[in-house]
């Protein structure tokens, strides 16, 4: 399973923002979340509709993302 089959952009949601499943919680909030200390298992309390799923679908998504944008010099 893919796991970007999860994230979701829609021009009137959350300002075009990557969503999760077509909720109104952006990628970018689940990786503040994280980013900040919360575990997971924190994160997926705070909002009982996400499920593990969607926390890797984020992780990837950034990875991803990243992967793109960045290029390293070599030597």
């Amino acid at each position: 399973m893919n796991h970007l089959d999860r994230i979701t952009i829609e021009d009137g949601k959350r300002s075009g923002k990557p969503c999760i499943r077509g909720m109104r919680i952006t990628v970018y909030d689940v990786l503040e979340y994280l980013a900040s200390g919360m575990t997971a298992e924190q994160v997926l309390e705070d909002f009982p509709d996400l499920e593990h799923e969607d926390i890797l679908a984020c992780l990837q998504f950034a990875a991803d993302r990243e992967r793109r944008m960045v290029s390293i010099p070599q030597e």
